[in-house]
């Protein structure tokens, strides 16, 4: 089901349109004299007097939901999930109407209310796109339909000579001329009628423009080969959001967009880079070309004679540029010199290709330093990878291939070029590393003096958070000397004082923590807004990684460490929840149940958590504010928020790591959740809606999975220790057998005891 919202400051012409349908079904009213056989007349009128009430541009709501293609539902069921939706968006108590439509191919019915209270006030309109989204999803369960797409598609086009139509069918014709014309213009930013019936002819649709009294209007046609010809169809009866005036305005808006010359800045920037590569181009070769080195869908212009005189640009933000468009310069009648000929061939000592090559030697590095699995310094991997290793791998990579393949050369000499990139740039970049890491390392070392100074209170466990302090950024500290956890290749010479007791439960600190939280510190130290420092969601987490090291921290510090920690964290839970949440219940309910609450302070919400050190507490936004209060169920969510949170301490849940097995859930790490869920009992603080989602999307199949491996190895340990038992029991059965004692045998004639290493005197 696909919901959408419009909203207009004056209801007649949206009632005519919704009841002027000669196709169209009353299904009923709400909050009327009459459910079923309210005055059309009366009605409008009811809507028009509320709307005179407000100065809002947004008075009037036009709702529609439509059912994917092939699926439907009676008009007792349609009408209980209309009224079901606009209950989840606010209008459970404003009147509206709800009409059947049946011009299309796919089943819809129209609301239409009003968004002024009877007591003058406006009902919030705020994340009303989101709560759509979310009251969807909810209504497809709850009646059985299709789940919609998590985010906007654009459906790829039938690539077919014959369009896939019946031409006896009633409204065939319009209804293959609405699906063409709605994928055309969400796949591609059209910027004028040419563009578009260029766009539309691979699909026989012709489109013919026609201005009168200044006003253009548009119709459209098919035309296919074999013979069939369609009569022209008006703009507005295929559909009014394909009219003249319509149209006009989104070739307005996308020739408006600040996004346009930026676009072909960078194309023109790509495009040129390719050019200082080639020494020769046949233009039959440029599309594959720049589809292989610059990820461009390039498509050529042919004039009557079959000669290729141009070429165009079908960008991934949806734009379609000639060449002209993009730059004077770029043009194949512009270039002579490069784009007559016809042999392709690349320059073979450019300094293009030079930096090519040295892409693809970085990009071999980086890939082959990923994919270890203990990763020592990335200057060390670049000393120790031997060169076939490294020439193995560039000689699978794309842009490697591309190279190969036009620069027309035996392998002998290929094999010499790439030698003579690889030494002097894997030098330059072995010292590049090598300099970074240095710098690296001194920071390190100058943010452990200055935290051990200003950020941590004295305490008689000192050693003991300055090993932690050191664990945590990454690095190890002995006799003086700072070095890398995984390497002695670079120390820095530092003052601690004794030896530091640099223990853990877990000895090994994950790259991601170590890095955000030396960001934390730093920031901390130099007094940094949370906007200059931009913690990441999982800075929350650090004190159940170095719990020795926050627990430690000094309380003006560790208070707005927590503080940031909480907005970062709820900005990421606002962002993921976002598409279940229908309704201010919803929202706070959610919260509660990952562990927050929310408080209210001198009119304002606050939202606070069950697992900062200190009670800290952030405000929410503005809109947020607004739409929270507006809500008639704030005080019921309000008061229920002592059960919930009370009934997960209760449970054991009020710890960081159930709310550390929610956020991996949300990342889609099934397999570590059900490991910590089944082993060690480990619920995650989330919502039983995002569970659930979560379940159907995978997780589930992770449980069976690791209960499955559980299951085989408690097996095997049971039929191991009845081994063990057995053995016990029956004595050994190896060939070295226990003999029976011999009187005969000594150390000096038992000479199975010197086997190894013989008898000496």
């Amino acid at each position: 089901m696909i919901a959408r919202l419009l909203y207009r400051y004056k209801v007649q012409g949206v009632l005519k349109y919704v009841l002027g349908k000669p196709e169209s079904t009353i299904l009923g009213f709400h909050n009327t004299y009459s459910d079923t056989d309210t005055n059309l007349k009366v009605f409008e009128q009811v809507l028009v007097f509320l709307g005179f009430r407000h100065a809002s541009e947004k008075r009037y709501v036009h709702a529609t939901l439509n059912l994917p293609r092939g699926e439907h539902l009676d008009d007792t069921t349609f009408l209980a999930l209309s009224k079901a939706y606009m209950e989840y968006m606010g209008y459970g108590e404003q009147p509206f109407i709800v009409v059947r439509h049946h011009d299309t191919e796919h089943e819809h019915v129209h609301i239409v209310s009003s968004t002024i209270r009877e007591d003058c006030s406006q009902i919030n309109l705020s994340f009303d796109y989101r709560r759509s989204m979310a009251a969807q999803k909810y209504l497809e369960k709850e009646f059985g339909l299709s789940p919609s797409p998590n985010k906007r598609t654009v459906r790829e086009l039938p690539k077919l000579e014959t369009p896939q139509f019946n031409p006896q069918e009633s409204n065939g014709v319009r209804y293959y001329m609405q699906d063409i014309l709605n994928n055309t213009l969400q796949k591609h930013k059209v910027r004028s009628f040419e563009q578009l019936a260029k766009l539309l002819e691979k699909y026989h649709i012709q489109l013919k423009v026609v201005e009168r009294s200044n006003r253009v209007g548009v119709a459209y046609g098919i035309a296919t080969k074999e013979g069939y010809r369609s009569r022209f169809i008006g703009g507005y009866t295929v559909h009014p959001q394909f009219s003249g005036p319509k149209l006009q305005q989104v070739f307005e808006r996308n020739k408006q967009s600040a996004l346009l010359p930026m676009v072909k800045k960078r194309l023109e920037k790509q495009i040129k880079t390719t050019y200082k590569l080639f020494k020769t181009l046949r233009p039959n070769h440029l599309p594959e070309i720049l589809g292989s080195h610059q990820k461009l869908d390039c498509r050529l212009n042919y004039n009557d004679q079959g000669e290729v005189v141009d070429f165009t640009i079908h960008d991934k933000t949806g734009y379609v540029l000639r060449s002209d468009e993009i730059g004077s310069d770029l043009g194949i009648h512009a270039n002579p010199d490069l784009f007559q000929t016809e042999h392709t061939q690349m320059y073979m000592n450019s300094r293009q290709l030079e930096l090519e090559f040295q892409r693809c030697i970085r990009e071999v590095y980086q890939k082959t330093y990923r994919e270890l699995r203990y990763k020592p310094l990335f200057s060390e991997h670049i000393l120790k990878t031997p060169l076939d290793v490294l020439v193995r791998e560039m000689m699978k990579s794309e842009r490697f291939l591309f190279l190969k393949k036009y620069l027309h050369t035996d392998d002998q000499t290929l094999w010499k070029v790439i030698a003579s990139h690889f030494y002097p740039f894997g030098e330059k970049l072995y010292i590049s590393a090598i300099n970074k890491e240095k710098q690296e390392l001194q920071k390190k070392a100058d943010l452990i003096q200055r935290a051990r100074d200003q950020l941590f209170q004295r305490a008689l466990d000192q050693r003991e958070v300055l090993g932690a302090l050191v664990q945590s950024l990454g690095v190890r500290y002995n006799e003086g000397i700072l070095t890398y956890a995984n390497s002695k290749f670079h120390q820095e010479p530092l003052d601690l004082g004794s030896t530091l007791l640099q223990t853990s439960v877990n000895s090994y600190t994950p790259p991601s923590f170590a890095r955000e939280n030396e960001k934390l510190l730093e920031g901390l130290l130099h007094d940094k807004s949370a906007k200059e420092i931009r913690p990441s969601p999982t800075a929350l987490f650090l004190p159940m990684v170095f719990p020795k090291l926050y627990h430690a921290m000094a309380p003006t510090f560790r208070e707005r460490f927590d503080t940031m920690a909480l907005q970062a964290y709820h900005r990421y839970a606002v962002r993921m929840q976002a598409p279940f949440v229908k309704s201010p219940r919803d929202y706070i309910a959610f919260f509660n149940a990952r562990g927050f609450y929310f408080e209210e302070q001198s009119g304002q919400l606050w939202i606070g958590s069950m697992y900062s050190k200190h009670s800290v507490t952030i405000a929410l936004s503005t809109k947020m504010q607004d739409y929270l209060q507006s809500s008639p169920e704030l005080p019921s969510a309000m008061a229920a928020q002592p059960i919930i949170l009370n009934n997960m301490i209760a449970k054991g849940q009020d710890n960081l790591k159930n709310l550390w097995m929610g956020h991996l859930m949300e990342r889609g790490l099934y397999k570590q959740v059900a490991y910590s869920y089944l082993l060690e009992d480990v619920l995650p603080n989330l919502p039983p809606e995002l569970v659930e989602h979560h379940l159907a999307n995978g997780f589930k199949e992770a449980l069976v999975a690791v209960a499955t491996e559980r299951d085989r190895r408690a097996q095997t340990n049971t039929l191991q220790a009845g081994y063990n038992a057995l053995d016990t029991l029956m004595g050994p059965i190896t060939s070295q057998e226990e003999e029976a004692y011999n009187g005969f045998k000594d150390e000096f004639t038992d000479y199975s005891k010197y086997s190894d290493w013989g008898i000496s005197l």
